[in-house]
């Protein structure tokens, strides 16, 4: 019986010394494993054996990304203004064994070297520079920062500043200068449109001004070609009339040169056909009859003649 309860508990201790012999390592994260005190191996995610009471998981190390959260720094600028810079680090073990055995704790050494560098870095520019730069200073600390923990194992993967808060009265003067640049743009967006519009008046009077012209233009173009039309239809209704007088002249040539081969060369006819070419040619208004004396004197003997032939 009493050897039944050895056996028994020896099993016992074997299987406990088996159970704890194998390691699991979870995805994320390496064992770093001594044996006898000194470094061994560094597991990887999944299940390993190890020897139970030699070997020793120095360290449990995660591989993710991580996030340290640097509390307010106060640092002093090139033009001594005391603000206060709060910092965000995101980075990731690349080597469990260099951040185990290089360094005591990798985080605290991440921290001090970025507020050191952070204070180098800011106490070379004013406060302006400071507050308009955020992302110079990202990018030097991002590289100051990495380069320094290359010897841990561990790569910096972002910089970045979450606050920087200057002192009250600074704040109070830069809240100060933002109200006076909003009044002053205000003003100047104010003149700005009084501007425009004054422009935009003038161009509006302008354009009046032009076509008002423009319609006097062709209002006396119009009335030019009216007066013109209508003194070319005068001159043609006057050449009608002289082209119609002067045909009716023709005519009436033409038939006292009929009568007088008709009726041979006879004074008598010839005078009358004088005086019948003279009453038409003063029935026309626009013919004008210049006679000489010696017609005027020997009118009366032709009207005699005339009142003879036509008895």
């Amino acid at each position: 019986m009493i050897a039944l309860i050895i056996v028994g508990v020896l099993a016992f201790i074997l299987l406990l010394i088996v159970v704890s012999s194998i390691k699991i390592v979870n995805t994320g994260y390496l064992f770093v494993l001594e044996r006898f005190g000194q470094f061994h191996r560094v597991l990887e995610p999944g299940w390993h054996f190890t020897i139970p009471f030699a070997d020793f998981v120095r360290k449990k190390v995660s591989t993710k990304q991580q996030i340290l959260d640097i509390q307010p720094q106060a640092v002093i600028t090139k033009d001594n203004v005391k603000i206060s810079i709060d910092n965000v680090i995101f980075y990731r073990v690349l080597s469990a064994k260099d951040a185990v055995y290089n360094i005591e704790d990798f985080k605290s050494g991440i921290i001090y070297s970025t507020i050191t560098n952070m204070r180098n870095i800011v106490g070379n520019m004013t406060l302006d520079e400071v507050l308009s730069g955020r992302d110079i200073i990202n990018q030097e600390l991002l590289k100051v920062v990495d380069d320094i923990t290359d010897a841990y194992g561990i790569k910096i993967l972002s910089v970045e500043i979450k606050n920087i808060i200057p002192p009250a009265e600074i704040q109070q003067a830069m809240e100060k200068q933002m109200k006076a640049e909003r009044d002053k743009r205000a003003v100047i967006l104010e003149a700005e449109g009084a501007r425009q519009s004054s422009i935009e008046r003038a161009e509006g009077e302008k354009q009046s001004k032009i076509l008002q012209a423009e319609a006097e233009k062709q209002a006396n173009i119009r009335r030019a070609e009216g007066l013109k039309e209508s003194q070319l239809l005068e001159a043609e209704g006057k050449a009608k009339a002289i082209e119609v007088v002067a045909r009716a002249q023709a005519e009436a040539v033409s038939l006292v040169n009929r009568a007088i081969i008709e009726s041979g060369t006879n004074e008598q006819v010839i005078a009358l056909k004088q005086v019948e070419a003279l009453q038409e040619m003063a029935k026309n208004p626009a013919n004008k009859l210049i006679l000489p004396n010696e017609t005027l004197s020997s009118l009366g003997s032709i009207a005699a003649i005339a009142e003879t032939l036509k008895k």
